[in-house]
């Protein structure tokens, strides 16, 4: 499979969210603001990436050699929490208001299924090192693409006239199924 067929599948035809329905928690949560949604969708984004590169090497270079595969999702999960602590503090430093904004998001990027799915995937897929780079940014990538547009559309519907019981996370979902309905037309 080519680079850019790879780039589609992650970004589109498998996208994530609206495909796998991973990273649930985190796309509802956050995307009641823009902003919001594109520094969490970032930080999905560099927490995707550069764990997919430890745990690739990890996975090929110490767990296959010593017959450790078993170990493997506990191995991930602990590079994806270090990494996530390491854009906690950073953000705390840079932006404090951000940092509240996100509250108990941001920890979760830890237990995100979206990020852990995705490192998995491009493993199971048996990707070398330079496809599961391009796997996994263009999955995270498609992760921020798709909260920012909900949050886009929830920020539209908060000062529309919609009824009072689909406020919020009732609007919020039936948006998420009319954008999993689209997404699906790829595949």
């Amino acid at each position: 499979m080519s680079l850019i067929n790879i780039f589609i599948v992650g970004f589109l035809t498998e996208n994530i969210v609206l495909t796998k329905f991973l990273g649930l928690c985190s796309f509802l949560g956050t995307s009641n603001k823009r902003k919001n949604s594109f520094f969490m969708g970032t930080s999905v984004v560099f927490v995707t990436v550069i764990s997919s590169i430890f745990s690739y090497l990890i996975y090929k270079y110490i767990l296959v050699p010593f017959d450790a595969t078993y170990l493997r999702t506990l191995m991930f999960i602990l590079i994806i929490a270090c990494l996530v602590k390491l854009v906690e503090l950073f953000i705390k430093k840079v932006n404090s208001t951000l940092y509240e904004n996100l509250g108990i998001y941001l920890p979760l990027i830890t237990t995100n299924c979206a990020v852990l799915g995705t490192v998995l995937v491009g493993i199971n897929s048996n990707y070398n090192l330079i496809e599961i780079l391009v796997y996994s940014f263009a999955s995270s990538l498609g992760y921020l693409v798709v909260i920012y547009t909900l949050s886009t559309i929830r920020e539209r519907l908060d000062n529309g006239a919609i009824p009072k019981s689909f406020k919020d996370y009732p609007i919020a979902l039936i948006v998420a199924t009319i954008m999993a309905i689209l997404f699906s037309r790829f595949g």
